[in-house]
């Protein structure tokens, strides 16, 4: 059996290039709409970005494409070849979701590659050259990366398991579900829908059932329901953020299921692709808080009358609450992060 990613998941659908512009797959529309946004700046990209058009682990493959598009604009002379522009640029990127701090460290360090190759000696169609061939490299690495770690995922599912999952943990959840798949094992999943954009009940949901994974949507509030009778046996998400003390950094509703899990006795497992060594403790995260308003809709309507509303988007997950991350080095105990990253 050939494991495929589902439609959300592909990179044309993520993002792509086309009539001078890159186009992001809109997923505040899905599944009621394949839509994509066109965006022919980098100050657009960084706008559509703020708001939501993708999430998770779509901004590094919009980065990634962005790239494309700004190398593509200095053969065309639509965009300087200077490297301090370039790092401009870059920062738009960066600062456009400041949590996930993985696109942060990726682009920094593509940077730092490319920097010995700008010069005023270099012409600009090898400096472009250098910029597709790193692209290419990470991108490349990342495919592979994704699905060893969907490998190491799947040794932690069992036959039979439900499994409890918050918003959309994308290529690393998903790929452990299909390949414990392939390996025979039967797996349901519960969906949290997760509010205010519902990315649970659009976006998790429909990849599992393309995916041919037997699943439910459930509110958010009733994970804790199904854990007290026991029918759930494992909880898993994808994370934004993991901390070297192991603290795991992921979509709001994201506590309050791990501190039942605590209580039931379900183990909860992140995935984390990638740990980031600046940041010792929750203390080191700027954490992100959105407009407030946000929640008095869904889906573009109206759910109360006008007033006032708070929308942390992330919640701190301590250590203590977390049974393992799942890391391009294994699975990994909380306390393990530091000395395995660092």
């Amino acid at each position: 059996m050939m494991i495929s990613l589902p439609y959300l998941l592909r990179k044309e659908n993520i993002c792509h290039i086309s009539d001078g512009s890159v186009h992001i797959g809109d997923r505040r529309v899905f599944p009621f709409e394949k839509r994509f946004e066109a965006c022919s700046s980098v100050e657009e990209v960084s706008t559509a970005l703020k708001s939501m058009v993708t999430q998770g682990g779509g901004p590094l493959q919009v980065a990634f494409t962005t790239l494309r598009f700004i190398a593509d604009g200095m053969l065309q002379h639509r965009y300087a070849y200077s490297f301090a522009e370039l790092t401009r640029q870059v920062g738009l990127l960066i600062s456009a979701r400041p949590t996930n701090t993985t696109m942060r460290r990726v682009m920094l360090a593509l940077l730092d590659d490319l920097s010995p190759f700008c010069t005023q000696d270099t012409p600009v169609e090898d400096f472009v050259r250098h910029l597709n061939l790193l692209v290419d490299t990470q991108e490349m690495a990342y495919d592979d990366l994704y699905h060893h770690m969907g490998r190491i995922g799947s040794t932690l599912l069992e036959d039979a398991d439900v499994i409890l999952t918050t918003c959309f943990a994308e290529h690393t959840f998903l790929l452990s579900l299909a390949y414990a798949k392939e390996q025979g094992k039967n797996i349901s999943v519960l969906v949290n829908e997760t509010r205010p954009y519902l990315q649970g009940a659009r976006l998790t949901y429909p990849s599992l059932v393309e995916m041919g994974i037997d699943a439910h949507i459930i509110t958010d509030g009733m994970g804790a329901h199904y854990l007290s009778e026991g029918k759930i046996t494992k909880y898993m998400t994808a994370s934004d953020l993991v901390c070297l003390d192991g603290t795991v950094v992921n979509k709001v509703g994201s506590l309050s299921n791990a501190v039942a899990c605590k209580y039931y006795g379900v183990p909860y497992y992140a995935f984390s692709i990638s740990p980031d060594p600046t940041k010792r403790t929750s203390s080191d995260i700027p954490m992100e808080e959105r407009d407030g308003q946000e929640v008095l809709h869904c889906l573009g309507r109206a759910t109360t009358s006008e007033g006032r509303a708070l929308y942390p988007s992330f919640d701190c997950i301590e250590p203590s609450l977390v049974q393992g991350i799942v890391t391009p080095k294994g699975v990994l105990a909380p306390s393990e992060i530091a000395r395995s990253f660092t």
